[in-house]
């Protein structure tokens, strides 16, 4: 607080009442998302031991009112702390289960092209990856389509397909 000069009143010059809620708020909001995560991600981290270990205990509790009273403490304890490392940190994590996300749809859009298109599906694939097997494919594809198959081996032939095309593409990405 300051004294104006001209009234000799105080002046405050910190942060709004408003703000100093929203900020409790994000920094519980936060700590209800470290909840969810698994002890090995949160180790990662590296927070604080009491914070640590309040989001452990956050994690046993079955009882409505209790966990909403831990999720206050955690938001308290989050408060203390610079949250931008723990908001970047989760940030990457977001965005690398989001890539995973997307290769795994663009694998999976491949699989099932090569099981509806057959051989146009091979020679488009091919273009991609020059050093991928045409017979193993071919032979994949007919076991994972073939009407007089038994559906678990149908089955079996797909999640294969499914791997081979995996580490055709890591192949290219290295």
């Amino acid at each position: 607080m300051q004294e104006d000069e001209d009234s000799g009143e105080f002046a405050y010059d910190g942060p709004s009442k408003s703000q100093r809620k929203r900020d409790a708020d994000a920094a519980q909001a936060l700590g209800t998302r470290l909840i969810g995560l698994k002890e090995v991600e949160l180790k990662a981290l590296d927070l604080p031991e009491p914070l640590f270990d309040a989001i452990l205990l956050a994690k046993r509790i079955t009882s409505r009112g209790g966990l909403a009273r831990q999720r206050q403490y955690i938001g308290k304890l989050m408060r203390q702390l610079d949250l931008a490392p723990i908001e970047a940190a989760l940030g990457e994590k977001s965005r690398v289960h989001a890539l995973e996300a997307e290769r795994h749809k663009r694998l999976e859009s491949w699989r099932v092209r090569l099981l509806t298109e057959g051989p146009k599906a091979i020679d488009e694939l091919l273009k991609w990856c020059p050093e991928a097997d045409r017979k193993s494919l071919r032979a994949l594809i007919d076991k994972a389509t073939g009407a007089k198959v038994d559906p678990a081996s149908r089955e079996a032939a797909s999640r294969e397909l499914f791997r081979t095309l995996r580490g055709l593409f890591d192949s290219i990405s290295r």
